[in-house]
Parts: structure tokens; C-alpha cells; sequence
């Protein structure tokens, strides 16, 4: 006998694709703001030993032990106005939860974050009736897989039980973010498709990376190469948060709004933190916050705003109240195909003489081609190109 359909599941998922179909709309009409900074406000709570179940600085463990503390949070910026919180899920990882030997939890972990959020979420929204959304936060883990720490499979894999984990307790979005080498990126961004496919629950996916001081992500991608090599993985928005502030993200959200095919996202520190005795502090007020944001959104046409470590509820409110009713830039973006490296991208411009692409041609990295090059044997040169 066939078995009868199961009435609240299906009407649980038709909610979901309503709650999605809704936050597409809203990305594509209108500047959406999400929240500020998770961990620091966990922190601040004091929670005990016990509450970490004796894996101390685990904040994804509070997801099940205290749960009233993470929605604490969720609530603080809500209140404020923001339309759409991140889950208590950056360290819901494979390489993450394997320092605390809790690796096979990352899905329990996720799900209970993402339940959290949800619940709280629906909450504001039935008190209202404005729509709130649940952002499914997949960080960057502690391995880097182009530096050879972990396999890229075994990263791929974790980063699906985050992803399924996220779906299954009802967020609105994933969001890959503050991630710093673009192997790990790769990764984390398949991970989540074939979470999706699992699932057979889609939504958006969304990837916001960290770039450093220098201009560059941690282990040295240009803006270019970031763009290049992840547009094409089927994300539906990219943009940058973490690691600095907004002033230092000016020239790569420049660069992105010229060149990105889809929808940008920014959600920077409070500034760049200045180390104290009583440890970092971040100097950028809440006001000094919304005057960037605002920029941002007039100049670059962002979709998506928030703030990351340092930012607070103050934070945003202001941030808020500073962008209601403002209309994002109109972008007119002229992509350009190209091939990227870790390191950079090479536009395919044909100028009067050839371009070869070829990781062989390296003499560093293949003997064969700088015995060649050595001995003027040009023509094995091109060949190995």
C-alpha cells in the first residue's frame, strides 16, 4: 500500500519555500540588514564550564545546553530592527568540532542552532507580522586545505552535515562567510549543494569572504581571483565581512560591484581592533558603522548589510534607522572572462601576441621547463605551455 502523505511536513516545507521566495524578493527590491556579532555577546553572558560541557570557548555547544542564552542574542538584534539573524553555527564544522573530538555532532549542532534562530524568528514575526529570516552561518573551520592541514573531501563532507544540519532546523539561507582560502571556499560551497540536493530543500547561498590588511586573503587571492574563481559554483550572492573594518573593504567592494554578476553582500568589523590590557577593542561606534553602510549601499548597491566582531544591538539599530528607505545603487557590472590562479586573475584579452595558460610553465615548480628555458629551447617551452 502506498503510504498517505504527511499533511505538516508538506505544509512545513510549502512555509519554507514561502519564507524563501519572500527573502529572494526582498534581496532584490530592497537592502536587507542582518545582525552583528555572536560570539563576543555569548561570552559576555558568562557562561560556566559546565555549560560548555567542559569543552571550553565551544559556543556551538550552547545551542543544547543553553539554549536560552543563544536566543537571548538573536532576540537582542531583533528588537533593533534587523530583518534576518545568523545562526550559532560558525564552528559547526568538521575541522572545528574535530579539536574538541566532537566531530560526528556537527549535525545535531546545526540543527539546534538553526531551531533556535527559527523559533525566535516566528516569534517576532507573529508578534508583527513582518517576516523575519534565519541566515544558516557555515564558517571557515581551523584547516586550510591548499596548505595540505586536511583533505579537501573530508572538509567537502563536513561542510555537507553543517549545511543539512542548517535545512533541517529551518534556515532561510546559508551562508558561507569569513572564509580565507578559496580551496576551503570550494568546498564549503559544494558541501551545501549537495546538501540542498539531499534535502530537496533549495535556498539561497550566499559566500562572504575575509580579506586581510594586505589586500588580500589570507593566503594571498586577489579580489579578482575570489570573483573569478567562485561566481561560476552557482552562489547566488558574494561579498565580504570579518577581518577588517569598512574602510578596508572600500576598493574590493568597488571592484565587485564593477565586475560581480550577482548580488552583493558586506558585513564589516567595527574596525580594525586595537589591543589593550583588558584584550581587543573594536573603535568604530555605531554611528561611524551606519555612515559606512549607508555609503555602501548608495555607492555599491549592496543587497545585503550587517556587521561582524565588535559590532553590537547598537550597532544595528543605527544601521537601521540610517538605511530605511534607502534604494541601493543601480549596477550596471561589465564582467570579464578570465582564468584565475590562488593568486590572481588573467582577463582573456587577446592582444597581438599569444596567451598561453599553463601550470606547467613554471619554473620553480617543473625542472623539465626550466632546463629548457635555461637552454634557450624555446620551442619545448610553448610546447610544455
Amino acid at each position: 500500500m502506498a503510504s498517505l502523505p504527511n499533511p505538516s511536513l508538506s505544509s512545513g516545507l510549502s512555509e519554507g519555500r514561502r519564507r524563501t521566495d519572500a527573502l529572494r524578493e526582498a534581496l532584490a527590491t530592497r537592502v536587507v540588514v542582518a545582525d552583528g556579532a555572536m560570539g563576543t555577546m555569548l561570552q559576555a553572558q558568562d557562561p560556566t564550564l559546565e555549560d560548555f560541557e567542559q569543552l571550553e570557548g565551544c559556543n556551538e555547544i550552547l545551542n543544547v545546553t543553553r539554549p536560552d542564552i543563544v536566543r537571548s542574542v538573536h532576540e537582542a538584534y531583533f528588537e533593533v530592527g534587523v530583518d534576518c539573524v545568523e545562526t550559532n553555527t560558525f564552528g559547526a564544522n568538521h575541522s572545528a568540532m574535530a579539536e574538541y573530538d566532537i566531530a560526528e555532532r556537527v549535525h545535531e549542532l546545526s540543527e539546534s542552532g538553526a531551531r533556535i534562530a527559527r523559533e525566535v524568528a516566528d516569534a517576532f514575526g507573529a508578534r508583527d507580522g513582518r517576516q523575519r529570516w534565519v541566515l544558516g552561518s557555515i564558517g571557515p573551520g581551523t584547516k586550510l586545505p591548499t596548505l595540505g592541514h586536511v583533505s579537501y573531501g573530508t572538509l567537502r563532507d563536513g561542510f555537507q552535515a553543517n549545511a543539512e544540519g542548517l535545512l533541517a532546523g529551518g534556515a532561510d539561507a546559508l551562508i558561507v562567510e569569513t572564509t580565507q582560502d578559496l580551496l576551503q571556499t570550494k568546498s564549503s560551497i559544494l558541501g551545501a549543494h549537495r546538501a540542498m540536493e539531499a534535502t530537496g530543500v533549495r535556498v539561497p547561498l550566499l559566500v562572504s569572504m575575509a580579506f586581510e590588511t594586505t589586500g588580500t586573503m589570507l593566503l594571498g587571492s586577489e579580489i579578482g581571483a575570489a570573483l573569478t574563481a567562485l561566481e561560476p559554483l552557482g552562489i547566488d550572492m558574494i561579498g565580504l565581512n570579518c577581518s577588517t573594518g569598512p574602510a578596508e573593504m572600500s576598493e574590493h567592494l568597488r571592484y565587485l560591484t564593477r565586475h560581480s554578476r550577482i548580488p552583493l553582500l558586506c558585513m564589516p568589523n567595527a574596525g580594525l581592533p586595537v589591543l589593550t590590557k583588558d584584550g581587543a577593542h573594536f573603535p568604530l561606534d555605531a554611528e561611524g558603522l551606519a555612515d559606512a553602510q549607508e555609503t555602501f549601499v548608495r555607492d555599491y548597491g549592496l543587497s545585503l548589510i550587517g556587521g561582524c566582531c565588535g559590532t553590537t544591538p547598537e550597532h544595528l539599530r543605527q544601521v537601521v534607522e540610517r538605511v530605511n528607505g534607502v534604494t541601493p545603487a543601480v549596477r550596471s557590472p561589465r564582467p570579464e572572462p578570465g582564468a584565475a590562479s590562488l593568486y590572481q586573475t588573467v582577463p582573456f584579452r587577446q592582444d597581438t601576441a599569444y596567451m598561453a595558460i599553463g601550470e606547467r610553465t613554471n619554473a620553480n615548480g617543473s625542472k623539465k621547463f626550466r632546463e629548457a628555458m635555461l637552454e634557450g629551447r624555446w620551442d619545448d617551452c610553448v610546447e610544455m605551455a
